[in-house]
């Protein structure tokens, strides 16, 4: 989940109460972009394997930094990969690494930055198994939690560790299990959202 802290306190149930009346997951309660993307995004499925690896891709530059800082410049992420066209992106060379070094609207990490190459090189490979959503989505476990409060929500899963084993035996980098349950969590493979908030069950993946 990303790292963010909400302004004001959480109610007795381990939501916060907006001034529109809504609960919501305290990090998901901050005003503005990260309200936003909680009330919109976070925890939605997605289609295509573009969508995917972006998810994948940002979960991994976000390792370290605070998710708000990966929503400022997702833009800029989508803007200098292509939009995480996995074709394109895995033509990246050496000249282009040291372009995407120089632009600092994106998070200037080497190791990250190459790593998508690499990441995009396997999500093609991946093709012959079905392709990446297909991969990741066959780890989804039998039941989501159901945290009444952020103390319980796991940061991984059994799921999440063996969905990183097999990511790293495929050829992908910085897919951890910390961060492959982010991604889960992002996509909606689990839900996490804390129970009272309005947007608990709304992927019509999970039942509340």
């Amino acid at each position: 989940m990303p790292a963010e802290q909400a302004r004001g306190g959480p109610s007795s149930g381990g939501t916060v109460l907006g001034d529109d009346g809504l609960h919501r997951t305290p990090w998901g309660a901050v005003p503005g972009m990260m309200q936003d993307y909680y009330d919109t995004e976070w925890g939605m499925p997605v289609s295509g394997e573009s969508a995917h690896f972006e998810r994948l891709c940002l979960e991994g530059f976000q390792a370290g930094l605070s998710w708000a800082t990966i929503l400022r410049k997702r833009d800029a992420f989508r803007e200098v990969f292509l939009d995480f066209d996995a074709d394109v992106v895995s033509t990246f060379g050496p000249d282009d690494v040291e372009r995407l070094m120089g632009d600092a609207r994106i998070v200037r990490n080497r190791a990250k930055v190459e790593a998508t190459v690499t990441n995009a090189r396997a999500a093609i490979a991946l093709r012959e198994d079905g392709g990446l959503e297909e991969f990741l989505w066959s780890f989804k476990p039998a039941d989501t939690p159901r945290p009444q409060s952020m103390a319980d929500v796991p940061t991984t899963s059994p799921e999440s560790i063996a969905l990183s084993k097999a990511l790293r035996k495929k050829g992908f980098r910085f897919v951890g299990p910390t961060t492959m349950f982010a991604l889960m969590e992002a996509l909606g493979i689990v839900d996490t959202h804390v129970l009272g908030s309005h947007r608990r069950g709304v992927s019509g993946v999970w039942s509340s």
